[in-house]
């Protein structure tokens, strides 16, 4: 599915476990995997300095990436300093990769009103997909559960849908990537409908509702169906957000698919793009987020 991966770590969102994995991370499909840090300038003189010694650390801690590179990936380790966004952005470009892996903090909405969030401002700038993991999920893993995560990081989507123009494009942004996939990664796909009906009158039977959703999913699971995946659809009635974390539990996916104006109609407004945020600060589960094509 994905093929370029830049793997950005803070050395306290576990991602730098990784760094011994790498045969496992190419088993999911990836052929070049950049292993990043940003270290912030020291700031506590009048003139803005690199940390150095630092950056010399984090040189040596990602390194171990480099002792186990499976015939025909490319690894490559990358340290930077500045500004976490911009620097991260620059190494995208010049490794032109297709996915970006981050360690989602757990912050409220008033932490990231007051101090910001590297995350949030990324899903504003990327033009690729942004792959979050809770840290205390890595954190806890042993390396055999970790190895198996590592393999099948891409294998199982949980995707919400709507049948909208921008829903549509999702798909077709997944499909596009299906096609590309490599043998052992993207495998099956859930598509999702929750028709948020609070506060509405109900001019039709719940089961006519759940009916037509599913009704409206089956031409785009036909066409995933197409291309070689296993395809699964759930319609339901409920809070969006609650029932969206709820069928990540129920069923066996590895991540959820989301983007910024993909879920909007009359019985569901998920086009507004503080349900994105929602679910990238809620979700337990790993996230990929999809930014609109630019």
């Amino acid at each position: 599915m994905f093929h370029k991966i830049l793997i950005c770590t803070d050395f306290q969102d576990g991602l730098q476990r990784l760094v011994r994995f790498v045969p496992a991370l190419a088993k999911s499909g990836l052929q070049q995997i950049i292993f990043c840090h940003v270290v912030p300038l020291l700031t506590d003189r009048d003139i803005p300095k690199v940390d150095t010694r630092k950056m010399e650390t984090a040189q040596e801690r990602l390194s171990v990436a480099l002792e186990n590179v499976p015939e025909g990936v490319d690894v490559k380790v990358e340290v930077g300093s500045g500004r976490f966004v911009d620097t991260v952005l620059k190494w995208i470009d010049t490794y032109q990769s297709d996915l970006v892996l981050l360690g989602m903090q757990q912050r409220t909405l008033l932490n990231e009103k007051l101090f910001g969030s590297n995350t949030v401002e990324l899903t504003q700038r990327l033009g690729i997909p942004l792959m979050s993991i809770r840290p205390p999920l890595i954190s806890t893993y042993t390396n055999e559960e970790l190895e198996l995560r590592c393999q099948h990081l891409f294998r199982s989507l949980l995707i919400p849908y709507d049948g909208s123009n921008e829903g549509n494009a999702l798909l077709e942004r997944i499909a596009e990537y299906a096609r590309n996939r490599s043998a052992n990664s993207l495998q099956e796909c859930v598509l999702v409908q929750v028709l948020d009906t609070a506060g509405q009158r109900r001019a039709v039977r719940q089961e006519d509702c759940v009916a037509t959703a599913r009704q409206q999913m089956e031409p785009m699971k036909a066409k995933l169906e197409a291309l070689g995946l296993q395809v699964q659809i759930e319609a339901r009635e409920g809070d969006p957000l609650a029932e969206l974390l709820e069928m990540a539990i129920e069923y066996d996916i590895t991540a959820i698919a989301i983007a910024a104006r993909t879920l909007s109609n009359k019985l569901l407004d998920w086009s507004r793009p503080k349900f994105s945020a929602q679910v990238l600060r809620s979700s337990w589960h790993p996230v990929i987020f999809f930014p609109p094509k630019r």
